[in-house]
């Protein structure tokens, strides 16, 4: 034990289903750790004191020690990948530290990277420089984006070895999320006969995360539609800031809606629907364009999961209905404000569909196309947006129908630009700037990891004329060899 600690209890709700649900275990250390980075906004959001990052934290988010109260442990789970079931799975690189009750309600700590446990699976159960600086920053990256999402307080790195696809050094990740539960743990009662825990687990969620459900007529169905409304969300938002999340195995899908397990992701960068993040996936399963309908897939996963409480087929099914339209509608508001359209009118889709093809048969750049159609005015002949178009003819035609559009609805150039400015990011994390990071943090330089996460945390701003060139320009031509798979 530390002898120092910050003012925590450090309560584990979870823990408080049973040993069924877990594996009581303590992290394994990371042998002469140091600090790789660290998130001062996730922190404030702790309500950690602004000196919190001392050497007995950072034995503690090394998996070192504990301080006084955690009991750490790791869950069980099971789950689909790929399509395909998978049974037993669990936190096979993962532990629970214990919870910080915050502003915004209890907010559960895990390791990730910590060593094996007994869900590791042949692994090693450690996390590498490379992925655990990948999921620290996008975490953040996302969260600055309003996307919802597990976040990242600290990354701890050692010289530890650790063999992927070739030797690299171990580090730790420190996630922050309100719970950590998944899908995968619903599948993993039902598919394994335990109805008991199965129901202990749904009331559990209800109990804590959807307590108007508890006052509905059918609980469970109503968990389930809650789930689904609040995915349906979770893949327009992906979609709208062109991100793929690369492995979205029902045991990556949170039971809150939220983007969890960064792996192999990526953001777009010449828009193509059928782009494909994760090398691993050789059928393409988790493309971009196919986000929405894995989603729902994996929703049928988890009413799958939740029959046993809910008993109707035919009721579930129909619950899960609601996803169509709820992800419709949410795509198509999103879509029309990244345009800065303020109304909505029959023909919005079309114009918004027709404006995709056209960057996807010219290969323009998702984010800085959007970014500059701010700027797009139909009195200047030669809009910035116009030049990431190869067939300007075809661009034209589109841009004379965007313009009567936003006459219709009266729009005023300066209010629309500051709209879809706030919408249209400046930043988002492209592979290449995370690489950069990567090279150089492997060299002992973590600079560079903070000042992209500086950046990152303020995606809408225009910034100064350097900042924009160094983070908000074209990717250069060696980013289309980066290759990111599991292992990452």
């Amino acid at each position: 034990m530390m002898t120092t600690t910050p003012p925590v209890a450090w309560p584990n709700r979870f823990r408080t289903l049973g040993p069924s649900f877990y594996t009581e275990l303590p992290p394994q250390a990371l042998p002469e750790p140091h600090w790789v980075a660290t998130s001062a906004a996730c922190a404030a959001e702790l309500g950690l004191p602004p000196d919190w990052a001392d050497d007995t934290a950072l034995q503690v988010f090394s998996g070192g020690a504990t301080w006084p109260g955690m009991q750490t442990l790791a869950s069980v789970y099971s789950g689909h990948q790929f399509g395909v079931w998978a049974g037993q799975l669990g936190d096979g690189r993962a532990l629970w530290l214990g919870e910080i009750d915050t502003a915004n309600g209890p907010m559960e700590l895990q390791l990730k990277g910590s060593g094996m446990t007994p869900y590791s699976r042949m692994g090693d159960g450690r996390a590498v420089l490379r992925s655990s600086i990948r999921e620290f920053l996008c975490s953040e990256a996302m969260h600055a984006l309003g996307v919802p999402t597990t976040r990242a307080l600290c990354v701890t790195g050692s010289a530890l070895p650790v063999r992927r696809e070739e030797i690299e050094t171990a580090a730790v990740c420190t996630r922050v999320s309100p719970s950590f539960i998944r899908f995968g743990h619903f599948e993993h009662f039902c598919h394994h006969g335990l109805p008991q825990e199965l129901r202990q687990l749904a009331d559990f969620v209800i109990e804590r995360y959807y307590p108007a459900c508890a006052d509905a007529p059918q609980p469970y169905v109503a968990l389930l539609e809650q789930v689904t409304r609040r995915t349906a969300a979770l893949m327009a938002d992906w979609q709208a800031v062109g991100f793929c999340h690369g492995v979205m195995n029902t045991d990556n899908m949170s039971i809150l809606g939220l983007t969890i397990d960064y792996g192999p992701f990526g953001f777009l960068d010449q828009f193509d629907p059928g782009h494909i993040c994760n090398h691993s996936d050789n059928a393409g399963r988790y493309a971009w364009a196919r986000q929405p309908n894995v989603g729902f897939w994996n929703l049928h996963a988890l009413a799958q999961a939740l029959m046993p409480l809910i008993g109707d087929s035919d009721q579930a099914l129909a619950t899960l209905e609601v996803y169509k339209a709820e992800f419709a509608d949410a795509l198509l508001s999103r879509w029309r404000a990244k345009l800065g359209l303020a109304t909505a009118e029959d023909d919005d889709r079309a114009l918004i569909d027709d404006l995709l093809r056209l960057m996807a048969g010219d290969r323009c750049d998702f984010t800085i196309t959007f970014r500059r159609l701010a700027g797009y005015s139909p009195a200047a002949a030669d809009s910035p947006v116009r030049d990431m178009f190869i067939d300007r003819a075809a661009f034209d035609a589109w841009a004379l129908r965007y313009a009567a559009r936003l006459e219709r609805e009266g729009s005023i150039a300066a209010e629309r630009a500051l709209r879809m400015n706030r919408v249209n990011p400046m930043f988002v994390l492209r592979n290449h700037l995370a690489e950069v990071a990567i090279r150089e943090a492997r060299e002992g330089d973590f600079g560079e990891v903070q000042r992209l996460l500086k950046v990152l945390e303020r995606p809408y701003d225009e910034s100064d004329a350097a900042t924009r060139e160094r983070y908000a320009g074209f990717p250069p031509e060696w980013a289309q060899s980066i290759e990111v798979s599991c292992s990452s």
